[in-house]
């Protein structure tokens, strides 16, 4: 029988691939057998990242490009490199903290515009304007798979209580819900191209968090833990490779639980 989670196949560029789950995205594709294209607007990171993964994997199918996710050209440039990505994973996104001298962070009555323009930038235009352009290469190619990734806080509000030092500000909600609704419109809209477009909506990974912030999201969390930082490997095989082929349009919500409360 055919093997339909291997990713040999398959050459995934995944943005904002620096950060935590984007280095762990890229280790689930590397682990069933895939290709994958580092994106992301830090190079030094970016490239520390590469080489970590070279050195852990030892393989000639990581490629890494310096990319800014807001900027079109900069996108068009970045794809015109690498012809056989066949899916792209929307993964850059910001967690922004909204915070000068008298007032709290993450504010809603004193955000001014500029910061609302700056905290849903990376998320919302990034993912608009990666999907455009990948999208048009898709259609040239007849076929294709996008992968947005928002958050449990694109299913459900933050709940305030747990934040000791300010609040989750209202951008990263907008942005992650709007990534959640332009999946459903894209999927549809390229319903009869080939082209599938879904979403992965991880919760909190525990990284170095204060531990009684720890405490207080877990005791909202049904399995009474965050997230670890391969628990979404599984999930980022399964949307990369043809075990999801009759998928597009959803939401796969892996949060432990929360939004089941």
């Amino acid at each position: 029988m055919t093997d339909i989670f291997n990713l040999k196949e398959k050459c995934v560029f995944i943005t904002g691939a620096a950060g935590l789950l984007g280095y762990m995205h890229a280790e689930a594709i590397l682990d069933a057998g895939g290709t994958v294209v580092l994106s992301d607007c830090d190079e030094f990171s970016l490239q520390k990242a590469a080489n970590k993964l070279k050195e852990k994997y030892r393989s000639e199918n990581i490629f890494s490009v310096v990319m800014d996710v807001t900027d079109k050209q900069s996108i068009t440039a970045a794809a015109q490199q690498f012809p056989r990505v066949n899916v792209l994973i929307n993964n850059a996104a910001k967690n922004p903290k909204v915070s000068s001298d008298g007032k709290v962070a993450g504010s809603f009555e004193t955000m001014t515009l500029e910061e609302w323009k700056d905290g849903v930038s990376t998320t919302l235009d990034g993912t608009f304007l990666c999907s455009q352009v990948f999208a048009n290469k898709f259609l040239k190619m007849g076929q294709g798979n996008i992968i947005n990734i928002s958050s449990d806080l694109g299913v459900i509000a933050p709940d305030q209580r747990i934040y000791s030092d300010g609040k989750k500000p209202i951008t990263y909600s907008a942005s992650k819900f709007g990534v959640v609704g332009m999946t459903k419109y894209l999927a549809t809209y390229f319903a009869d191209k080939n082209i599938r477009v879904n979403c992965l909506s991880p919760g909190g990974v525990k990284t170095q968090q204060p531990e009684d912030f720890v405490e207080r999201l877990t005791n909202l969390i049904p399995l009474g833990r965050m997230a670890k930082k391969d628990d979404y490997k599984g999930a980022i095989i399964f949307l990369c490779s043809d075990a999801s082929s009759y998928m597009t349009g959803a939401n796969l919500i892996i949060d432990g639980g929360r939004t089941a409360w």
